[in-house]
This record gives C-alpha cells, sequence and structure tokens, in this order.
C-alpha cells in the first residue's frame, strides 16, 4: 500500500445524546488505499462514530461537534441535501445487518436500480450488463434469475455481499463498514474479509473498518485503532498492536484471543 500525505478523510469530533458524551475528542485520518481497522466492545461508542461520520447522528437525537473532512471539505454544517450527494457517493457504507438493513419484500433488481438513481440522472450504463458485472465483483451470480430473486430469499452472507455492491455502485473513494461480519458465520465471514481485501487492492478504496473483533480485523488492516469508552487509547500497525500492546485495555483484548505468533 502507498500512503499518500493528504487523507481522503480525518475527523476529530465529539458526540453527545443529551448531556451523555459518548464520542470524547475522537481524532482519525485514512488514507488513500488505506484500510483502518477500529476496534473496540460493545457501549464502546462505534456505531455513535459510524453515524458521526455519515451526519445521521442527529437523527438519533445526538449532537456532534468537531470537525469531518473528506477530501478537504468539511462536513460539519452541511445542509442535508448537500449531505445525500455526499452518502453513497463519496461515502460508502455497509451495515452489519441485512436482514435490517434490505427491504425483504424488494427483488435485487429493485433494490440496484433504485441506489443507481439516488445518485445518477442517467441510466445505468448498460443497464442488466452493469448490474452483472458489479454483483460478480463481489461473488454473486449476475444472472437474470439471481435479480429477480426478493432480497427475503437471499441468504445472510448473500445479503451481506449485495450490501456491499450497494455501497460501491458510485466507487466511492472512502468506504466505511459498520460491523459488516457480525452476523455471519465464521467461513462466510472470512470469504467477506477476503472480499473487501479484493476491493482495496482492485479499486483503491480507503476503508474504515470498525469491529469488536479484534483478531479478524486486524488481518486485513494497515492500521489498527483501539476505541475504549469514546476515546482512541492506542493505534499503530497489526503487528506492533499485538507484539507489545501499550494501553491496558488493548492488552486485555490481546489476552482474550487465541495465541498465534506475529
Amino acid at each position: 500500500m502507498t500512503q499518500l500525505s493528504n487523507p481522503v478523510l480525518e475527523f476529530r469530533i465529539s458526540a453527545r445524546y443529551g448531556r451523555t458524551e459518548v464520542l470524547h475528542d475522537v481524532a482519525a485520518s485514512l488514507a488513500p488505499g488505506e484500510i483502518v481497522a477500529l476496534v473496540g466492545l460493545s457501549g464502546s461508542g462505534k456505531s455513535t462514530l459510524a453515524l458521526s461520520l455519515l451526519r445521521l447522528l442527529e437523527y438519533r437525537g445526538g449532537e456532534i461537534s468537531g470537525s469531518i473532512r473528506l477530501a478537504g471539505r468539511e462536513l460539519i454544517g452541511l445542509g442535508e441535501r448537500e449531505m445525500r450527494g455526499v452518502r453513497g457517493r463519496l461515502i460508502g457504507y455497509v451495515p452489519q445487518s441485512p436482514a435490517a438493513a434490505l427491504n425483504e419484500r424488494l427483488r435485487v433488481r429493485t433494490l440496484l436500480e433504485e441506489t443507481w438513481r439516488a445518485h445518477a440522472s442517467r441510466r445505468a450504463p448498460e443497464a442488466a450488463g452493469f448490474f452483472a458485472k458489479l454483483l460478480e465483483s463481489v461473488q454473486l451470480p449476475g444472472s437474470r434469475e439471481f435479480m429477480d430473486q426478493r432480497a427475503g430469499e437471499l441468504s445472510t452472507g448473500q445479503g451481506q455481499r449485495l450490501l456491499i455492491s450497494l455501497a460501491i455502485m458510485h466507487r466511492p473513494p472512502v468506504l466505511l463498514a459498520d460491523e459488516p461480519t457480525s452476523a455471519l458465520d465464521a467461513i462466510t465471514q472470512a470469504a467477506v474479509l477476503r472480499l473487501f481485501e479484493d476491493l482495496n487492492r482492485r479499486q483503491g478504496t480507503a476503508m474504515l473498518f470498525i469491529s469488536h473483533d479484534l483478531l479478524s480485523v486486524a488481518s486485513i488492516g494497515h492500521r489498527v485503532e483501539i476505541l475504549h469508552e469514546g476515546r482512541i487509547v492506542e493505534s499503530g500497525a497489526p503487528e506492533a498492536i499485538f507484539r507489545e500492546p501499550r494501553h491496558p485495555f488493548t492488552r486485555e483484548l490481546v489476552k482474550a484471543i487465541p495465541r498465534r505468533d506475529w
């Protein structure tokens, strides 16, 4: 991976719900083509961070302060109309649950078409051919039969791959993945992680990969950020995190996973 000097995404934010502060001056940056794995336990503020970066926390009753810069453009203060042009087109989002994120009654074709129209006034290039190639890029069938299936008929693994295809449709420079493997079995989880790696290599997409599972995300992350009680307490290369964790919480995380030779 080639690190470039100018980050594609950089932020320093705090977030609260009413009087309860959930994120405390959390700062990080993402270089073009870099995968950053952000790891934290339940309640650490991971989902709040994802919603904050997408400027969706306000719709959950939260407040954000600080700065979120995408390719030098400040997102804090943008109106909802402008943010709709950012979400999906400039920041792709992969949620953790296909069952919750996809309308089970809609056909795959409809979901693809609606996602395309959200950010493009023209027809998708070569229509079905474009969608077929997109599905095949995430290891799904590009056939008419598959596109005619309803979302509720897909397996969890297929649903997760479909969510990824929707997130990368407009080739956003940044992909935000919020616990995208938590609903998957171990074999499917490994396949989806390989898919993210492949997308990073082929498209050069910068990724912020949020998870509670240090071992799995460390295998694909170029850098690991440890989130604990709403604060980044440690940051470094995966090898350094495993070999010489500095923060007491990071040491507890490392001790809790199966040993491997780093």
